[in-house]
């Protein structure tokens, strides 16, 4: 679709109606429960072979026995317990040799009689008249005139090392129940009775489409305001990890006769019909209009953050979904909505979820009338669980990689404050805590000295909220380390000036910050940062891009300025990436960052500082084993030589 005449987008947007009706998320499950009842949609048989993760569809009786006959479990001599009850290490119980040895596979030819004993292997089929197997070790073997014999200096119960037939599964016992899913334990009981093929429910067929002139295919060269369309491939995953066949029907752009077209060839051979983008209200906004023109509507905005546009509908019989086009919010709505659907048609239980509880590290604000949810990331604190809120928005790829779980904030309800007690539901099962927490200012740098620990099998987890909140964090012991650059405006020390007591301070490396802008803008070029900020304040047309309060850079751009608020001061990013990112693509003409970002997108550069980058540690950690090899690969000559090759200086 060609982009709207910037007046007549407004018009159209003016002229689009509200949510149908924003239903609670209790609501929205009753209707999908109601319109599509959670149950299997067919059997089908399939091959042994191909049955790893399916769900049984009946019960499997046991045809044969499992083993099918007596057989032994030791290398030894098959005999007759009552041959054997007078043995003893004084008078021991001599026994002839049969003219056989019984191996695993071959059926026995001679029955052992009163007085003899046969040689058999681990597995061998018990003979005839035998009732016992002796080990090979608590025999002697000899031979006189009457020929081989074996001694026997202690007697055997009758039974001794047999496996009897059946003594694992029973011919007509029920060796697996229906809707068992199959794993290789089950996959293996199946074989041993002989199972070639399997009864299993059928795998719901689930469509998947992405929508937006926006996105591109990964792997195609990304084009000005494109965006590589993650949702389809997140999805078509989820929906394969639920248990569904997916069909994967790529990107259709904002042209409703082509989105038509294409989600009707879906719904003719798809189960489901899954897409993401195009349900809210605004100029642009396809795939709600062409879905409601194609059904009956179930509901179409949901009383829940992340995910109030939800859209379902039944089409044929059949349901389709439109997902919010925000990666946090689609994949939040895909497993609260989608993935309960898709495991109950694939005849899979419900998924079970594992609750923690926890302490919220921060206050967490919250718009009220719509329950929250939101993510979290978990660290141990001296006295449990702390859980540190993700500051990612619903447009976020990694917030569900990050997180380790979420919690619900009410409706009712306009936040929660730092320090409340809240239950987490896991993303997945069980928590396996890092070897090492890694909370405050997020650095290039950094990242490779933890990716120089992984080598050495050190995990950890690193989360990025400034150097003034990974500072508090040490200070309240949640961190093994909370990575800093701080000045103080005072002494111009950065710092150690700020350390509360009990924490001391690893150096790190340094950093050189200066002023980023577009190559060949007279206003910047070959100036020193003194000139460069003083052409900049006496320009009104040139706008900066700022960094977040509480950052290190914040307090060095604070200093620089002097009390003055250039035009872009209140755009406040929270990185290095996205203040180069705004110059480079035009949406400031300057800001200031660390040297590798300005090489990385191709900027000039006017150095202002070499800021320090240090790790505040709580001392009572410092002694904790993956902090000390944290130390040593900051010493190493591999992370020196790393830290070097991205423009910073170790510390001495």
């Amino acid at each position: 679709m060609p982009p709207l005449d910037a007046l007549a987008a407004v018009r159209a947007a003016a002229r689009q109606e509200q949510f149908l009706e924003v239903v609670s998320e209790q609501e929205a499950r009753a209707r999908l429960a109601a319109a599509f009842p959670p149950a299997p949609l067919g059997v089908e048989t399939v091959p042994l072979a191909a049955a790893l993760g399916r769900v049984l569809a009946e019960d499997i009786v046991a045809a044969t026995d499992v083993p099918p006959f007596d057989r032994s479990v030791v290398d030894g001599f098959a005999v007759r317990a009552a041959d054997t009850l007078t043995a003893s290490e004084t008078r021991p119980v001599r026994l002839a040799l049969n003219p056989e040895v019984i191996a695993c596979g071959h059926p026995p030819g001679l029955a052992v009689e009163l007085g003899t004993a046969t040689v058999i292997a681990t597995g061998g089929m018990l003979p005839r008249g035998a009732d016992a197997v002796v080990m090979v070790e608590q025999t002697e073997a000899v031979e006189d005139d009457a020929g081989p014999a074996i001694l026997i200096r202690r007697p055997v119960a009758a039974g001794a090392n047999v496996g009897g037939a059946g003594g694992d599964i029973a011919r007509g016992e029920t060796v697996l129940r229906a809707r068992t899913r199959l794993t290789a334990r089950e996959l293996g009981m199946l074989a041993a009775v002989g199972c070639a093929e399997v009864p299993v429910f059928r795998r719901p067929r689930v469509a998947v489409l992405s929508t937006g002139d926006e996105l591109v295919p990964p792997g195609t060269p990304l084009r000005p305001a494109g965006l590589y369309d993650s949702n389809g491939t997140i999805i078509a995953a989820a929906a394969e990890e639920a248990g569904a066949e997916t069909m994967r029907f790529g990107i259709v752009p904002d042209d409703a006769d082509l989105l038509a077209a294409r989600l009707a060839e879906a719904l003719a051979v798809a189960d489901m019909v899954v897409l993401s983008g195009g349900t809210s209200k605004g100029a642009g906004d396809l795939c709600y209009r062409v879905a409601t023109g194609l059904g009956r509507v179930l509901f179409h905005g949901v009383a829940l953050k992340p995910g109030k546009p939800l859209f379902a509908a039944e089409v044929s019989g059949k349901p389709l979904i439109v997902l919010p086009g925000f990666p946090t919010s689609a994949v939040f709505t895909f497993h609260a909505f989608v993935a309960p659907m898709i495991r109950a048609f694939a005849g899979l239980a419900e998924a079970e979820s594992e609750r923690v509880a926890a302490r919220l590290a921060v206050r967490l604000g919250s718009e009220l009338g719509r329950t929250e949810y939101a993510m979290v990331s978990l660290v141990r604190g001296e006295e449990g669980l702390i859980a540190y809120p993700l500051a990612k928005g619903s447009g976020a790829v990694t917030a569900f990689s990050l997180a380790d779980g979420f919690f619900a904030i009410p409706a009712l309800a306009d936040g929660v404050e730092a320090g409340a007690s809240i239950t987490v539901t896991l993303l997945g099962r069980g928590l396996r805590p890092p070897d090492l927490v890694v909370i405050g200012s997020h650095c290039v740098g950094l990242d490779r000295l933890i990716g120089l620990l992984a080598e050495e099998g050190v995990t950890a987890k690193v989360l990025n909220v400034g150097s003034q909140g990974g500072l508090a964090a040490a200070r309240r012991g949640e961190a093994d380390l909370a990575p800093m650059h701080l000045l103080d405006a005072e002494t111009g020390r950065y710092n150690a000036p700020f350390l509360p007591p009990g924490v001391t301070l690893i150096p790190g490396w340094r950093r050189l910050q200066g002023i980023v802008f577009r190559p060949g803008d007279a206003r910047f070029e070959g100036r020193t940062a003194e000139a460069a900020i003083a052409t900049a304040l006496a320009d009104p047309n040139c706008l900066m891009v700022n960094r977040n309060a509480g950052s290190g850079t914040r307090v060095l751009i604070d200093r620089l300025l002097a009390g003055a608020r250039p035009p872009g001061y209140l755009n406040q990013p929270k990185s290095h990436n996205a203040v180069a990112a705004a110059v480079a693509q035009e949406r400031a003409d300057w800001g200031v960052a660390i040297v590798p970002l300005a090489r990385a997108y191709g900027l000039g550069f006017i150095p202002i500082a070499e800021e320090h980058y240090d790790f505040a540690v709580p001392e009572s950690r410092l002694s904790r084993a993956p902090v000390v090899r944290f130390r040593a690969v900051l010493a190493s000559d591999a992370g020196r030589a790393a830290l070097r090759a991205l423009g910073f200086e170790p510390a001495s």
